[in-house]
């Protein structure tokens, strides 16, 4: 059986669940155990009379580190491809819950860590002791984002300098993005973080009505994302990761978000086979080593 997380509920007003993601290390990385987990509270919520849910973090310096890599590298394609359907239903309980849901970012928010946070309705940012990263870096590991962050960033920042900062795998520091609009609130610090997430869902209104998709993708706007990709789609690294990103874009403004997610999926999987995503993958793991 999963371990359940741990769930706070925040009641200076309408109660406000606040699910905490926390493993037996310092740094929270998205591998099934947590995501079987996560799934098993979202499930168990009570959401009777409450305005919502924020989904925070354990980790003072993390909110999710990213996906799994030992599974990117290791797992069979059928294996991870499963790896990577069971994550984005799992990410889809937050969208389609029947109450507004917000992400408490107080630390870095990569990769799949910001697919998920951006699952939710609002993001809410907190500055840490030191800038911390915030962005897609997949395309810097010669692969692509997994879970929707190819047609989620640019629908939450100027959509040509999220579809630029994706195709190169280039993370933001925490002060550039929130400057670039990527958050909705920001707390002046992490101890005010999730009473902010909090009051934010609060100040949402009445439930929110859900389709399926997530609240904020560029389904929703397409018009200024296809502008954009237009005029970028030239510049953007002549790699293989690069025309991933623009083809999951293409996909999604085409034809809808679950193709979008199946497209990102095809090519994540193809692209870690390739020299330059075994050799990324490989540095990665000897550096960490």
């Amino acid at each position: 059986m999963p371990t359940p997380l741990p769930v706070h509920t925040d009641d200076r007003g309408a109660p406000v669940l606040i699910v905490e993601l926390k493993q037996d290390a310092p740094v929270v990385v998205l591998d099934r155990p947590l995501l079987e987990s996560l799934a098993a509270t979202l499930d168990g919520l009570d959401l009777d009379g409450v305005a919502g849910v924020v989904l925070a973090s354990a980790s003072e310096k993390v909110f999710v580190a990213g996906a799994d890599l030992k599974a990117v590298r290791d797992l069979s394609d059928a294996a991870l491809h499963e790896y990577l359907e069971f994550g984005a239903a799992v990410f889809a309980r937050l969208h389609q819950m029947p109450v507004w849901t917000a992400a408490a970012i107080n630390g870095a928010a990569l990769g799949g860590g910001l697919e998920l946070a951006m699952h939710c309705d609002g993001l809410i940012g907190a500055p840490g002791a030191k800038p911390y990263p915030v962005g897609l870096p997949e395309a810097g590991l010669s692969i692509c984002p997994g879970w929707g962050g190819t047609n989620l960033l640019p629908a939450r920042i100027d959509p040509a300098r999220a579809i630029q900062l994706t195709a190169a795998g280039t993370p933001m520091p925490y002060p550039e993005a929130a400057d670039a609009g990527l958050f909705d609130l920001i707390a002046q610090d992490a101890g005010g973080l999730r009473s902010l997430a909090a009051d934010w869902i609060r100040g949402q209104g009445p439930a929110p009505t859900r389709d399926g998709a997530p609240h904020r993708w560029i389904g929703r706007n397409p018009q200024p994302v296809r502008e954009a990709l237009g005029a970028v789609e030239g510049t953007l690294p002549d790699t293989g990761p690069a025309k991933a990103v623009a083809s999951a874009i293409k996909r999604g403004l085409a034809m809808g978000w679950p193709a979008a997610l199946q497209c990102e999926r095809n090519h994540l999987v193809r692209l870690r086979h390739e020299d330059a995503g075994k050799a990324a993958i490989e540095a990665f793991f000897s550096k960490a080593r």
